[in-house]
């Protein structure tokens, strides 16, 4: 059963989310919807996303491509692709002492262009695509010291050198005068995690960073976000479709699907206690040391549905093994508190609010 987004829309403010309060967030995403118009119809990318980056954490978002991950943290630094557009809700930067709401800024404008880069970061999935191939490392850290820190074309480049030997890259004078062709694919990466951090942000998005890099490398990577993270007291949101990449950094997850939140709690809540049936069917697809050969992993079943269409109440209900008939299908389940920080959006789980469940609040 699906219905367009127009036949849903008028319903999209019953579904508001409410959040529970995260002490001293320093970014906090309300009801966001953003839209991609295409010749086949409106596709819906993301459906009422509310959450907070807690301070000082890293804050995991894990699902399926095509869930809305990359999208929401396009849509946090305003660069979405065209025609793809934010439709609804707020996203607010709040800083120690000022607050800033991103969605009242254009995209193009000043303060916005000052944002990034200086205040909010990103580590884009392939470094390849992301870095300059005419123009050498160093030359291409420093431009973004140029622009937010100092003028000094001596001081941005010695502070490209600093950065790159701070993220462990072996030789960070050479590095700095090489171009990115001439650096492996872990090196590459390090040099985008150095121009990131090169402005001291104090938000971290690092968007499947370590998708294209061998196991050893990616370790390495995660280390090197971890120390960061320490060191800097900064906040990290990490989007990955890997369930042990969350295991191994993170603090926090969200859950995503189809372009809504469906489960948010601590790294343990998740992984030992698991709430929503598509949480579950993640932990149960991931190899087992020492498990059976034999045994073939499990699969979720179905596919994700067309994205031009939406389906009706609950988007993992055609896919899901527990669907309730006349309650999944109908309408998008509140928010269920299963625990102090842990939240789900499941009608298995409405009983467990004591009832007291909220059309589309999240955590």
């Amino acid at each position: 059963m699906s219905q367009s987004y127009a036949e849903e829309g008028a319903s999209a403010a019953a579904l508001a989310d409410t959040p529970d309060e995260t002490a001293d967030p320093v970014l906090s995403v309300r009801d966001l919807e953003v839209e991609f118009p295409t010749p086949l119809g409106v596709v819906g990318a993301l459906n009422g996303v509310t959450f907070d980056v807690p301070r000082g954490k890293v804050l995991g978002i894990v699902g399926e491509s095509g869930c809305g991950k990359s999208v929401t943290a396009r849509a946090i630094l305003q660069i979405i692709e065209k025609p793809g557009r934010i439709t609804g809700g707020t996203i607010t930067l709040r800083g120690q002492d000022t607050q800033t709401e991103i969605t009242k800024l254009g995209p193009d404008s000043a303060r916005m262009r000052a944002l990034r880069g200086r205040e909010i970061a990103m580590i884009f999935q392939e470094p390849m695509r992301s870095l300059n191939p005419v123009h050498t490392i160093g030359a291409q850290i420093a431009e973004a010291v140029l622009l937010h820190q100092t003028r000094d074309r001596k001081q941005a480049h010695e502070r490209a050198v600093e950065i790159l030997r701070q993220v462990g890259m072996p030789h960070p004078e050479a590095v700095a005068t090489s171009y990115p062709h001439q650096l492996s694919g872990g090196m590459r990466q390090r040099a985008m995690i150095a121009m990131a951090l090169s402005c001291n942000p104090g938000l971290l998005i690092a968007d499947e960073p370590t998708t294209a890099l061998d196991v050893t490398t990616e370790a390495q990577i995660l280390e090197l976000i971890r120390d960061v993270r320490d060191r800097s007291g900064m906040s990290v949101m990490f989007i990955t479709h890997s369930m042990g990449v969350v295991a191994q950094l993170c603090d926090e997850v969200i859950v995503m699907y189809l372009g809504r939140i469906v489960e948010r709690g601590s790294v343990d809540d998740l992984f030992h206690d698991p709430k929503h049936p598509y949480t579950q069917a993640l932990l149960r697809s991931i190899p087992r040391i020492g498990g059976d050969r034999k045994v073939p992993l499990e699969v979720i079943e179905g596919s994700v549905p067309d994205p031009h269409t939406r389906v009706a109440g609950c988007p993992f209900h055609p896919r899901c093994p527990q669907a309730i008939p006349g309650r999944c299908d109908t309408a998008f389940p509140g928010r269920s508190t299963a625990g102090p920080g842990h939240t789900v959006h499941c009608h298995l789980h409405d009983d467990d609010a004591a009832g007291h469940t909220e059309p589309g609040e999240d955590a």
